[in-house]
């Protein structure tokens, strides 16, 4: 009974054993150079080989391409070839799809290739940002959408050229891990949406790998449906201020969460979004490099008049809007919708020709999460201006009380264009290791998620939200989307600067922005 095996096993080990020879140093040169595959699979040849490959994948790395291609299949192919072509471990998975390709599909061709294991999460972005897999050109592509696409009972009328993408982003993160979370709504009325069920997962998850409630970063996405002002008012209150949130809050996704945790969609449920949380894994190797996470904003949005005062509110949850009349603060008279806004356009005049209006509401709420003391919360939250008559002033979604104080912002080219320098200074310093301890980073990679309003059209030329990082980080992997509803974390110094009183104000959705993710780490002595 032992002859056999040992005939079987002898040829391997002297096989091993001979490569072995080589020397650690020759081995890990060509390790290095191995495809993620192959890679995994040199790995698993015996323990000095795992070492060895731990060694070349010791540092975190974030990897993407994109492809045009008209064959769904093959894009994926051509993807997968790219961002697989160096050593990697997947530890989570981004896809984002063009509108005529079909996201099922899409889904089930990357998660078949990745494993059961590894989160991943599908989306249909406005448009994608990133590194062509074959020219290695640097492309901001957005959809080509006709007027009738703006009609929602009007099938989608799509270029056929510009409409056909396919980009994947690929992060290894050791000493974290990663899973996919999603925020259940019920299927049927009232149509419930289970925030608190959602915040206590994303701490029960943080807390079994971290021993934090509160994880390292976060990155949603959302449909239109998901009601995103509330969940990131309580997200917001729930979590450490040190836990960066950044996504998109407007578009259509599947995921899957890579672990045996149930956390799918249930019985009489659906997922209206989805997040993707880091936690700090407390059980790491000791010198395991760690990933940092910063949030960065570039606001298009300039103010324009004075404050007003919510006098009237109708609030029409069908139609998700709401119909207000308002009074200048210090003032008594109310004002009708119709004058408001054509104070507004006095005021500000011919500098622009076609602006996009917002009213930017002040609310200080009562929050809490389930049975969690009720905590204070107060937050700036964009509603679009949807128009007026001679009694209302019509804005979209709900959520604004009477007293409520609010401003007009309007889209803004040259303002988008000024905080796009400030990003780009931000990141200057932290490129030169200007960090409010000294500490040198490194950047490895990072995310952008812009407004479906910015791109070429515009700022009248290309590539604009993306050069602050390609600018300051050549060397490192940029890639993104443009969004629905941009997700960021963060204070108000994107839009004000008066009030001491104001800093304390908090703005997590925003509008007409480009919302950047730095990843980054401290390089250990000797790296």
């Amino acid at each position: 009974m032992a002859s056999p095996s040992t005939s079987r096993t002898t040829p391997t080990c002297g096989i091993a054993a001979t490569i072995d020879l080589i020397g650690e140093d020759l081995l890990q040169n060509i390790v290095a150079r191995l495809p993620a595959f192959s890679f995994a699979s040199a790995a698993c040849v015996s323990r000095s080989w795992n070492l060895v490959c731990d060694r070349v994948l010791c540092r975190p790395k974030l990897s993407s391409a994109c492809s045009f291609s008209s064959s769904l299949e093959v894009a994926v192919e051509d993807v997968l070839n790219k961002v697989l072509s160096e050593p990697i471990r997947p530890h989570f998975a981004i896809a984002s799809v063009g509108p005529l390709f079909d996201l099922h599909q899409a889904h089930q061709l990357i998660t078949a290739k990745l494993g059961s294991k590894v989160p991943v999460i599908t989306n249909v972005p406005s448009g994608i940002i990133g590194r062509d897999a074959f020219s290695d050109e640097f492309k901001e592509i957005q959809w080509e959408l006709t007027e009738e696409d703006d009609d929602p009972g009007v099938p989608l009328l799509l270029s056929e050229s510009a409409n056909r993408a396919f980009m994947l982003i690929v992060g290894f993160l050791p000493g974290l891990k990663v899973e996919a979370i999603p925020l259940l709504k019920e299927i049927e009325e009232p149509l419930v949406v289970m925030i608190d069920k959602f915040v206590m997962d994303i701490r029960e998850y943080s807390t079994s790998i971290s021993g934090c409630r509160s994880p390292a970063a976060i990155i949603m996405f959302s449909d239109f449906e998901a009601g995103m002002k509330s969940v990131m008012e309580k997200m917001d209150f729930a979590m450490s201020p040190d836990t960066v949130i950044v996504g998109d809050c407007g578009c259509q996704f599947l995921h899957s969460n890579g672990s045996s945790r149930d956390t799918s969609a249930t019985e009489g449920h659906m997922s209206t979004a989805v997040a993707l949380v880091f936690a700090v894994d407390k059980n790491k190797r000791h010198g395991t490099v760690e990933t940092h996470f910063n949030a960065v904003l570039s606001s298009g949005l300039s103010p324009v008049g004075p404050t007003y005062k919510a006098a009237s509110v109708r609030e029409k949850h069908r139609d998700s809007m709401t119909w207000l009349t308002a009074r200048r603060e210090g003032l008594r008279e109310n004002i009708d919708g119709e004058t408001i806004l054509n104070q507004v356009y006095d005021e500000l005049g011919e500098r622009i020709q076609f602006p996009t209006f917002y009213i930017g509401v002040t609310k200080r709420r009562k929050c809490s999460i389930g049975q969690d003391k009720v905590g204070w919360v107060t937050s700036l939250a964009f509603h679009e201006v949807l128009g007026d008559n001679q009694e209302y002033l019509f804005v979209g979604d709900v959520g604004i009380k009477t007293g409520d104080l609010f401003r007009f912002y309007h889209s803004d080219s040259n303002t988008a264009l000024s905080t796009n320098t400030d990003v780009s200074n931000n990141l200057k310093c932290f490129k030169q290791g200007s960090t409010s301890r000294g500490d040198k980073k490194e950047v490895y990679g990072g995310l952008v998620f812009t407004c479906c309003g910015r791109g070429e059209s515009f700022f009248g030329k290309p590539n604009i939200d993306s050069s602050p990082f390609l600018n300051n980080f050549p060397g490192a992997t940029l890639a993104g989307t443009f969004c629905g509803g941009e997700i960021g974390r963060g204070d108000l110094s994107a839009y004000v600067k008066e009030s001491q009183q104001q800093k304390s104000v908090r703005c997590c959705l925003h509008v007409y922005s480009a919302v950047y993710l730095l990843m980054s780490y401290t390089p250990s002595k000797g790296n």
